[in-house]
C-alpha cells in the first residue's frame, strides 16, 4: 500500500513522553540572549550596598566589553513565615519591587554605557545568583557586603556565595 497512510484509531491514547516537559523547561532556561554570554552577574536589591556593587559591575562589564546581568531575587514567601508561622504551602506571591527596580534602572544614565538585562528570580539568593551565573556562563558574580547583625547571625550572602560558587565572586564593601 505505497502512498497510503493508515489512520490512527480515535480511541488510542497518546502516551506523552515524561521527559518532554523537562527538556522544554531546560531549553527555555538555556535560551538566554547570547549577547550576555560571559557577562557580569550582579545581585541588586536597591540597597546602598547593592548600588555600590552595581557601579563596580558596570565598570567591570565596560572594561571587558561584556553585558551586565542584573539579578533581583524576590521575596516569594508569605509574611507569616517571617512572623514565625509555618505556611500551609509555598505560594508564588508577586513582588512588585522588581518592577520598580526595573523602572529605576531603565531611567538611570549610568547604565547607558553597557548592554544590560534585569532578571527576576525567587528563592535562595546564593542559589539563584549562582544559577543565573551558570545559565549565562558568567565570568564573575558581583555582590555587595552585608552589614549588621542579620549577616553576623545567619551568614552573609557574599560569604555563602564565595564558598559555593563555581566562578569568581567579587564582594564590594
Amino acid at each position: 500500500m505505497a502512498g497510503h497512510e493508515i489512520p490512527e484509531p480515535a480511541d488510542r491514547k497518546q502516551v506523552a513522553d515524561p521527559l518532554s516537559d523537562l527538556r522544554a523547561a531546560e531549553e527555555a532556561r538555556h535560551s538566554c540572549d547570547p549577547a550576555f554570554r560571559h557577562g557580569v552577574v550582579v545581585g541588586f536589591d536597591g540597597s546602598t550596598s547593592s548600588e555600590r556593587a552595581l557601579a563596580y559591575a558596570i565598570g567591570m562589564a565596560r572594561r571587558t566589553g561584556s553585558g551586565l546581568i542584573i539579578v533581583h531575587v524576590a521575596n516569594r514567601l508569605p509574611t507569616t513565615v517571617w512572623a514565625g508561622c509555618e505556611p500551609p504551602v509555598f505560594v508564588d506571591v508577586p513582588d512588585h519591587r522588581t518592577e520598580v527596580l526595573g523602572l529605576e534602572l531603565a531611567c538611570a544614565d549610568y547604565l547607558a554605557e553597557v548592554p544590560w538585562i534585569l532578571v527576576e528570580r525567587g528563592g535562595d539568593i546564593c542559589h539563584e545568583l549562582e544559577e543565573v551565573g551558570r545559565e549565562y556562563s558568567a565570568d564573575a558574580i558581583v555582590v555587595g557586603s552585608t552589614h549588621g547583625i542579620v549577616g553576623r547571625l545567619f551568614g552573609s550572602v557574599a560569604g555563602r556565595l564565595a564558598k559555593r560558587a563555581q566562578r569568581p565572586v567579587v564582594v564590594i564593601p
